[in-house]
């Protein structure tokens, strides 16, 4: 994590669960972090709990992946007062349960908004920090099991998941599409996806909970490991999953 010192690491979602786990475990490795969420008064509890000479390093800004302006403006003040974005972890999601047949549409609509085209908006705005300094940065996608394949719900239930799991697959794709584009444009700039399986955080559905779990620092771990990986390596696809997963 040497290379990374002092640089800026931007995470949607930082406001718990993994979004949380990775703003802690990258501001103590010595990153500048600014966690992007709505819920800002989590993410100053959260600096709060860092050890004093680290609390600097953390910066909470409002911000809702789901729209435009809001983005645009937390992005903006990233390049006004940090001077530019060098990793990426675009890791907010929301869930609405429900069926896909059944729900209102704009709870169908601001999933799609949130899981996936906050994603190629956060993306795109840190593509062009990144490129317009000719910094070898690094976006991390957090994926799913379900952008791979529809999950059973547990026992009779109806299936709950609606937009969630398409919004992955779409996430699946964008990571070739980013990869390859990443590539054309010829930077050194890195994308990788990382697929946890049932992990305990704020959006799991009722009746997942009776499942083996992964924690949020499980998977904050796998990110801090694809991070330190040498200039010349990428990773492109991580799955973690806890031992006994049934699927």
């Amino acid at each position: 994590m040497d290379r990374w010192q002092n640089r800026v690491a931007v995470i949607t979602g930082a406001s718990s669960g993994i979004g949380a786990a990775v703003a802690r475990q990258l501001v103590s490795a010595g990153v500048i972090v600014v966690g992007l969420a709505r819920r800002v008064e989590r993410m100053e509890a959260i600096k709060e709990e860092l050890p004093p000479e680290l609390q600097t390093r953390l910066h909470a800004i409002h911000c809702d992946v789901g729209d435009l302006d809001s983005v645009t403006a937390a992005f903006n003040w990233i390049e006004e007062h940090l001077g530019g974005c060098d990793i990426l972890v675009n890791n907010a999601g929301c869930l609405n349960p429900g069926q896909l047949l059944t729900l209102e549409l704009e709870q169908l609509q601001q999933v799609l908004n949130v899981n996936l085209m906050g994603v190629v908006v956060c993306t795109r705005l840190a593509f062009r920090s990144m490129q317009h300094r000719e910094v070898a940065g690094h976006v991390v996608l957090i994926n799913s099991l379900t952008g791979r394949t529809i999950i059973n719900p547990p026992g009779d239930e109806l299936q709950l998941l609606n937009m969630y799991p398409i919004t992955k697959h779409g996430i699946t794709a964008m990571l070739e599409v980013l990869r390859q584009e990443l590539r054309g444009f010829k930077t050194k700039i890195k994308v990788t996806s990382i697929t946890p399986g049932v992990t305990d955080t704020e959006i799991l559905p009722a009746g997942y909970d009776t499942l083996p779990m992964l924690k949020p620092d499980d998977i904050a771990a796998g990110i801090m490991y694809v991070l330190a990986t040498p200039p010349h390596v990428q990773v492109h696809e991580l799955t973690i999953k806890p031992l006994g997963e049934p699927f």
